[in-house]
């Protein structure tokens, strides 16, 4: 499993035009599930991202997480973080889970963040989504499950 968090001032998620998911300062989250991934790897990657110190505590920059204080987290799947360019000029999604398997582990990764009691948005499994982000900093980070 693959995240790319960004720490936001604000961000929202649209589906056709309408706003489905919406927050105030904390972290967009990009997952994308590849084929091998599981809900172990989920459940630390929900647990390493919500404890990540990258928030400021008037002095250091990376000080405290989104769950000490208390910052919102959207959450919008992203198969083409498995894209493999490395060959010819159009990338090959090959390492990505099939829908089924991405839907649940995605679902879980969403519920295990959601259980930390912070608020949690997010986009629409499989659909066309626009992402509005106000990028704090800019502040982003690629982490991987598989890294553990």
């Amino acid at each position: 499993m693959k995240a790319l968090i960004q720490r936001v001032t604000s961000a929202s998620v649209s589906v056709s035009g309408r706003v489905v998911g919406r927050i105030g300062p904390g972290l967009v989250v990009f997952i994308g599930v590849a084929r091998d991934d599981s809900q172990e790897g989920a459940g630390y990657l929900a647990n390493k991202i919500v404890n990540l110190r990258i928030f400021s505590d008037g002095g250091n920059k990376f000080a405290l997480s989104a769950l000490e204080t208390k910052r919102e987290i959207l959450i919008v799947s992203q198969f083409t973080l498995l894209a493999d360019s490395g060959k010819g000029r159009r990338p090959s999604f090959t390492e990505a889970a099939p829908p089924d398997k991405a839907k649940e582990l995605y679902d879980f990764f969403v519920d295990q963040v959601r259980a930390t009691g912070l608020k949690v948005e997010t986009g629409i499994f499989q659909e066309y989504m626009l992402v509005e982000i106000h990028n704090d900093g800019p502040v982003t980070l690629l982490l991987e499950s598989k890294n553990r």
